[in-house]
Order: C-alpha cells, then sequence, then structure tokens
C-alpha cells in the first residue's frame, strides 16, 4: 500500500474554510463589497453636478408628483375622516366607537405628516444645503 499523499497547501485551506464557520465570513464578505461599491460607484455618481437641476423638466416633474401625492393624501384622508364619522354615528358599542375614534386620530397625524413634510425638507434642505431643494420646491400649495 502506498502512504497517503501529503495534502497540499490549497487542500488545507479548503478544509480550513469549510472548519470555520458562515457566520465569521459573512462581515467580511460585506466589507469587502462595501469598499469595492464605495470605490466604483460613489465616485462616478459624487463627480455629477447636481444632476436633478441640470435637467429641463425634472425639476418640474418632481414637483408635480408631490403635489399629487400630496392632494391625493389631503383628499384620502378627508374620505377616511367622513367615513369614520359616519359609520361612527350607526355604532352602539362603546368599544367600537373608541376604535373609530382611534383611527379617525391616526389618520389626522398622517395627514399632518404629509402636509409638514414638504415645506420642512425646503426649508432644511436649503439650510443645510441639499442640491434637491435648491431647485425643487416641496410646498404643495
Amino acid at each position: 500500500m502506498s502512504p497517503d499523499p501529503i495534502p497540499s497547501e490549497h487542500e488545507n485551506s479548503s478544509e480550513h474554510d469549510r472548519k470555520r464557520p458562515m457566520s465569521s465570513r459573512i462581515p467580511r464578505q460585506a466589507a469587502i463589497a462595501i469598499v469595492l461599491l464605495t470605490l466604483f460607484v460613489v465616485e462616478p455618481a459624487a463627480a455629477q453636478n447636481n444632476a436633478v437641476c441640470g435637467t429641463d423638466k425634472l425639476p418640474g416633474m418632481v414637483e408635480g408628483f408631490f403635489q399629487l401625492t400630496t392632494t391625493l393624501g389631503i383628499v384620502g384622508f378627508v374620505v377616511v375622516w367622513q367615513a369614520d364619522t359616519l359609520v361612527e354615528i350607526f355604532v352602539l358599542e362603546p368599544e367600537q366607537k373608541k376604535a373609530f375614534k382611534r383611527h379617525k386620530r391616526s389618520a389626522m397625524k398622517s395627514m399632518v405628516v404629509i402636509v409638514v413634510l414638504g415645506p420642512l425638507y425646503t426649508v432644511a434642505g436649503s439650510m443645510m444645503g441639499l442640491p434637491m431643494a435648491e431647485c425643487v420646491n416641496f410646498v404643495p400649495w
């Protein structure tokens, strides 16, 4: 019988990798991927000088989209508020009435966020020097 051959260095490393738990390899692979993405993807994006404002129709399209979504949010709030109020009239149980009042309160909070978010981004964005706040008006009225 011939003696077992001495395993090569490549065979030892693959055996070592199999013994190493998979969870210890994932953070290292993630770190390498982040470094590579940072080098190759972020640099070309950083080289662009305010791509949104540099186009002709894009700022107007963004403004129109924001106005449309804000309007739909306000209309949705009114519909939900009216429906909850109407159903609340016909409900007799106090627990159901409380549930409808909670639903109306959460709808009101959502509407306030929708209305306040645009002006807040416009003011805070211009103060922080965000490029999109320079040419796009997020105030829906």
